[in-house]
């Protein structure tokens, strides 16, 4: 399923090696190791509430995507989910993941004059919690999910997730409503196009902060806890 609008528009490792024949370099290896487990914690525990509650992020102030030197800024954007059903809304050992619609954009303007911008937007898109200090998110882009066209005096086409799925990282804050932050935030992207196109960019940086409510029950809000 594909939207169109006038728009714009997230490795571990760790290893020792022990030899023999000497005991400080094995207990110096054993001390590495051990520091590096230390700063690699497990996930903890996560549960979304209500569960099975729908949402709606919304947009708040503007949107950016910036590739090489062209920015398109948004002021309206729009994408809706829903919280997992029990017991699918609590995990004891990570992140707690929901489907959303592939976000609409629109409002939209280019860094440069004379240009339009036009996206669309396809496929299964999900963002996932991880309660934490701060409470993280990720949101997915499925392959070539998201396009944007410019049309007028250049003519681009800037696709995100162009070869496989990208996460895109972010941070929630529980509240009154809840946001959810995206603050440069590198997005993968294959550039094509004529003059004025950067087709030398392979990463774009997104900028946007989102309030996310509950469209069930708009007396509830959507929160995140262990």
């Amino acid at each position: 399923m594909s939207r169109t609008r006038t728009a714009f528009a997230l490795g571990l490792a760790a290893a020792g090696a022990l030899t023999l024949g000497s005991v400080t370099a094995t207990a110096a290896t054993d001390g590495a190791t051990a520091a590096a487990g230390a700063a690699l914690p497990a996930a903890g525990s996560t549960t979304v509430t209500p569960a099975g509650h729908g949402f709606k992020a919304t947009l708040t102030g503007k949107a950016t995507f910036k590739a090489g030197s062209v920015t398109i800024s948004c002021s309206v954007s729009v994408a809706t989910g829903t919280v997992p059903a029990a017991p699918g809304n609590s995990n004891p050992a990570g992140a707690v993941a929901s489907p959303i619609s592939a976000p609409a954009y629109s409002s939209c303007t280019a860094s440069l004059p004379g240009v339009t911008p036009t996206v669309t937007s396809s496929g299964a898109w999900q963002v996932s919690m991880q309660n934490g200090s701060p409470i993280t998110a990720t949101m997915t882009v499925p392959t070539g999910g998201l396009v944007v066209k410019t049309s007028g005096l250049a003519s681009c086409t800037v696709t995100s997730a162009p070869t496989a799925a990208a996460s895109v990282p972010g941070t929630w804050a529980n509240g009154a409503p809840s946001t959810l932050t995206f603050t440069n935030a590198s997005v993968p992207v294959k550039v094509t196009g004529g003059f004025g196109c950067p087709t030398s960019a392979t990463t774009a940086v997104f900028n946007a902060v989102y309030t996310v409510s509950d469209t069930t029950d708009p007396a509830q809000q959507i929160t995140v806890t262990p």
